[in-house]
């Protein structure tokens, strides 16, 4: 995906990025592959394929749910800063978390957000689990986010106990979603959630499936949730 068509297509859907913007993706891109030289951060590095499967599929979350407005967001397990760091981009306004537990990564951000210029951005090298125990931090986000990270039933038990009551979970995840929902409906209720809409569309031009779920805090997430750090992965509730 071109940048005239990256444009392009963020327009059709109503988001119109300025100046600043286009040129702070297209800073963000050669920071990526500079660094991407040091560590692996993506298997992905030619523009066309960073800006279509890193930047436009990051942004697709906003073509189904509001960011139009000063959110705290969650994003777990984000690696190279997707899809919270494109989503700052786009909307300026949210206040911005990433948790990551390799600390390369969170160094990678940290010169990425200085570089680029983002405010409200804040990054803890962390297990999930650990951070979702950490009352600083529990139930205090709007909206928590998760790409690709893990199965629905263990990302569930990541991300609910982060979500303040009333507010989102959102995964975003590749093909054969309904698979893993049908897998994840204990534990998604278990820690306080309520499934509200899942998604399917295809990335433009080479259309490869994509899904994303919703889903709703709706009570309060038990003490004992999330386990202990690997546990939630081993044995997924059932």
């Amino acid at each position: 995906m071109d940048n005239n068509t990256f444009l392009k297509s963020l327009q059709e859907k109503g988001i119109e990025l300025d100046e600043k913007q286009q040129q702070q993706f297209q800073k963000y891109f050669e920071i990526l592959i500079e660094w991407n030289e040091k560590m692996n951060l993506t298997a992905i590095t030619d523009q066309e394929g960073v800006y279509l499967k890193h930047f436009y599929d990051s942004l697709t979350a906003a073509f189904y749910y509001d960011f139009d407005r000063p959110l705290r967001i969650c994003d777990v397990g984000a690696g190279a800063g997707f899809p919270s760091l494109p989503l700052k981009i786009a909307f300026p306004q949210l206040k911005v978390t990433i948790v990551d537990s390799l600390k390369k990564r969170i160094t990678f951000l940290n010169h990425l957000a200085h570089e680029l210029e983002l405010d409200d951005v804040a990054f803890y090298h962390d297990r999930a689990e650990n951070f979702g125990k950490n009352e600083k931090f529990r139930e205090g986000y709007d909206l928590v986010m998760a790409r690709a990270v893990a199965r629905m039933s263990v990302l569930s038990e990541l991300c609910l106990p982060l979500t303040v009551k009333g507010g989102h979970f959102m995964a975003m995840k590749g093909p054969n979603l309904s698979e893993e929902m049908e897998d994840a409906a204990v534990a998604i209720q278990t820690v306080g959630g309520e499934v509200v809409d899942t998604y399917t569309f295809d990335l433009p031009e080479e259309n490869s499936e994509r899904n994303i779920a919703i889903i709703e805090k709706r009570r309060k997430t038990p003490k004992k949730y999330p386990r202990k750090a690997g546990t939630p992965n081993k044995s997924p509730i059932q």
